[in-house]
């Protein structure tokens, strides 16, 4: 990670549920890096929350830091300070005097300091718990800081935000109790993956793309992401919300917005916001007499026996076809895709042009993962006498060009972005409550009954050849 420009001001990041597995995964591994490559002012504090008595010895002895690094070796001298940075704090998280004490421990930290912190709450806890958490922090006052006029201090909270538009709209409503707009930052960390933000640039920074970027060019768009593994050991998360919930619900539709949204007047957090929630505005829901021809469902053989519920009727594969009631889209097909066990591990935007020919149409593709970057596909002319034509494939990857540490992963994005209050990566309340207007029906048709539900074999590239 080579942009050290980040400048951010000293932060306290409490985080909720720090021994827990998106921690251990992700979070730590991130902070890692931030500090291995000084971009955290050298007066953060980690403060990590936890029911049991864990030390911080005994924090990173569970954590596998550098499974990333070259050589899977951490730099001692950065282990050092990452530990010297971080503190633990013991507390029943339903407990009302445990949520004084840590507001006690916070402005001790600060006193420690010498000087006032932007606080940052990451919930890394199971989503039925946000609302509670939420309350008891309002109740001790832990929404605000010691610089009171000015929103420094922020809510990370993971997805999925919600179950279904009633229960979004109600966390949503119980949490601006406590927390502003502007406080709260919902995390969708495949928006802060480099490709899907450099998606932005490059339709809006190149007019030869922006200029065809319409229905008049653009014959339809796929939205992909498939696994090649099941849901590994995550039965009690999955089993309750299922493919269309996990993903398409939020980094599918989020990025949906990011590849239709029209140009804003700026690249501010604030206009790009406004654009993509009017683009979701105009995403029509499937209409219930089309659900069968528009959406489809699937579940690998062996979920069953893996979530120890032989009537579960949950999707593991999720297909929806949406349009966009717009001039720019009208009548452009847009899929959205996610499924696990799968053939393959790969997220993509594939966006084919009209051809004159179906076998001369051009695709642009923006690879999510793996390998990030860019492929167009053009047709050119084989060499020779004879007038063969052949598809070409002209390819950026991120990988060739900067190497490993090229950019940031996501969540070191997600950090840096929420320490400095830039929400741009992170979606509003209005863009959540869209984007469960959309699949509100088809979750309302499936719940009926799974008359549909398409049971597949494992690495299967279409779940539909399992019937």
């Amino acid at each position: 990670m080579s942009d050290k420009s980040t400048n951010l001001e000293p932060a306290i990041l409490v985080i909720f549920g720090i021994t827990g597995d998106l921690s251990q995964r992700y979070l730590l591994p991130a902070l890692y890096h931030l500090v291995k490559d000084g971009l955290l002012n050298s007066q953060t504090v980690i403060l990590g929350i936890s029911r049991r008595d864990v030390s911080v010895d005994e924090l990173f002895e569970q954590v596998e830091l550098c499974i990333n690094e070259v050589d899977k070796t951490c730099d001692p001298a950065v282990m050092k300070e990452i530990r010297e940075r971080t503190d633990m704090f013991q507390m029943d998280l339903e407990d009302q005097a445990a949520y004084r004490a840590l507001h006690e421990k916070l402005d001790a930290i600060e006193t420690n300091q010498g000087v006032c912190m932007n606080r940052l709450y990451y919930l890394s806890v199971p989503p039925k718990a946000y609302a509670p958490i939420v309350r008891l922090m309002g109740e001790a006052e832990l929404n605000k800081s010691c610089r009171h006029d000015r929103a420094d201090t922020r809510l990370l909270v993971e997805k999925p935000f919600g179950y279904d538009l009633q229960s979004a709209q109600e966390l949503i409503n119980e949490t601006v109790k406590v927390f502003k707009e502007e406080q709260i930052f919902r995390i969708d960390h495949y928006v802060a993956k480099e490709t899907v933000q450099n998606i932005l640039t490059f339709r809006f920074k190149n007019p030869i793309f922006e200029s065809l970027w319409n229905n008049q060019h653009i014959a339809g768009i796929e939205i992909s992401q498939r696994e090649d593994q099941g849901i590994a050991g995550r039965a009690a998360f999955y089993d309750p919300l299922g493919a269309l919930r996990d993903i398409i619900q939020n980094h599918l539709l989020q990025i949906l917005g990011i590849v239709t949204m029209d140009q804003p007047d700026e690249f501010s957090s604030q206009q790009i916001h406004a654009k993509k929630q009017a683009v979701l505005e105009q995403v029509e829901p499937v209409p219930i007499d089309q659900v069968k021809q528009r959406a489809k469902r699937g579940q690998y053989k062996g979920y069953r026996e893996e979530v120890n519920n032989p009537d579960s009727a949950t999707e593991t594969y999720a297909e929806i076809t949406l349009f966009i009631n717009n001039p720019r889209w009208h009548d452009v097909p847009i899929k959205l895709l996610t499924g696990k066990a799968l053939n393959e591990r790969k997220a993509e935007v594939d966006v084919a042009f009209h051809g004159h020919e179906t076998s001369t149409t051009n695709r642009l593709r923006f690879r999510i993962q793996p390998n990030e970057g860019i492929e167009l596909e053009l047709i050119t002319k084989k060499p020779g006498f004879s007038y063969e034509t052949q598809t070409t494939t002209m390819d950026f990857s991120y990988q060739n060009n900067f190497g490993d540490s090229g950019h940031p992963n996501a969540y070191e994005r997600v950090l840096v972005d929420a320490i400095r209050g830039d929400r741009t990566l992170f979606s509003t309340s209005q863009e959540v409550l869209l984007s469960w207007r959309i699949v509100q029906p088809l979750l309302d048709a499936w719940s009926k009954n799974a008359d549909d539900l398409i049971i597949y074999e494992p690495g299967i590239a279409d779940p539909e050849k399992s019937q």
